[in-house]
């Protein structure tokens, strides 16, 4: 997992709430065994019309945002069902951050474990990120997690909180595979003084 210290760029703006993960990523998708694919199928059901044509009012289709890596959104979002490929979905479709007033908490979670930083700001905080998403596009954002804040170049600055050890798993890009290898010396000698019993 790379680290991921700081996202700046185009906020992209779902003013939707409660956006659970089926709607992130519809459940015909979730046949694929690996990781990777699923960012074509982010918010399909959204994105297309029935036909397969790309539905002209759907926010993330408009040129404005494609590319956007901040991606901010209502209340409750990524709640629903456990499934891992929600976040898969997204940060394949190029999202490294989601702002959001609050998340589903274990879609939250997975978004850690996969390199993504789900940032919680007020919802004043957010109505106005999003309304001058809206109002601009193109609107850009930096979202610093080493410094727990959220900031433009138009004045708006907003600190959030996040649990030292998720900060530190984002920065130093390490999932919990990852923080168990550090260790992996004080488990090799462990193993050592306690050999198995059979």
């Amino acid at each position: 997992m790379d680290p991921l210290k700081k996202v700046s760029g185009v906020v992209a703006p779902l003013d939707r709430a409660n956006v659970d993960t089926d709607q992130v990523i519809p459940k015909q998708f979730l046949k694929r065994i690996e990781r990777t694919g699923f960012g074509q199928y982010a918010f399909f059901d959204w994105r297309y019309l029935e036909d397969g044509v790309p539905n002209p009012d759907f926010i993330l289709n408009k040129a404005e945002y494609r590319g956007a890596p901040i991606l901010a959104a209502g209340p409750n979002f990524g709640s629903g069902s456990s499934r891992e490929h929600a976040p898969w979905a997204l940060k394949e479709y190029g999202f490294m951050a989601i702002i959001a007033p609050s998340f589903g908490d274990i879609f939250r979670s997975n978004c850690f474990q996969n390199g993504m930083a789900p940032v919680v700001l007020s919802q004043a905080g957010v109505d106005t990120i999003l309304a001058k998403a809206l109002r601009n596009p193109g609107y850009r954002l930096t979202v610093d997690i080493v410094e727990k804040r959220v900031y433009d170049e138009e004045g708006f600055s907003e600190s959030f909180e996040m649990e030292p050890f998720r900060l530190e798993s984002l920065v130093e890009g390490l999932d919990d595979i990852g923080h168990t290898l550090q260790s992996v010396d004080t488990i090799a000698e462990f193993e050592q003084a306690h050999p198995a019993r059979w």
